[in-house]
């Protein structure tokens, strides 16, 4: 299902990919973040995703146009995970709903892996 608001002028329609690209950016810009999960189920294993493919990390669901927001993240070694979790909550939220003007109902953080980042 795709966001979708109405206006005085007609409805603006907004597809999932789109949101997801939004949400995935917001996440990748976190301090603490370095970067998308894709995780294959079939054999579990966890991959970082390159800059270009972050709404691949990202699940969006839309329901009574409200958003349900799933981002699959890595972390850096050494940070606090809860405190990247809260930034990542409250950067998406800010940016999704301002930018797409839907409400965001709510937001998952899976942290799917932790990586040593060099300086």
């Amino acid at each position: 299902m795709k966001g979708k608001m109405s206006t005085q002028m007609g409805n603006v329609v907004i597809d999932r990919e789109v949101l997801a690209k939004y949400a995935g950016s917001a996440t990748t810009e976190c301090f603490g973040v370095v970067g998308m999960a894709a995780v294959n189920v079939k054999d579990g294993v966890t991959r970082l995703l390159k800059r270009e493919s972050v709404s691949r990390g990202v699940n969006v669901a839309v329901m009574n146009n409200k958003l349900r927001i799933e981002l699959h993240v890595i972390v850096a070694y050494g940070v606090s995970i809860r405190a990247v979790a809260q930034n990542i909550l409250e950067n998406v939220r800010c940016r999704v709903e301002t930018y797409t003007g839907m409400e965001v109902a709510k937001i998952s953080v899976v942290v799917e892996g932790v990586r040593v980042v060099d300086d």
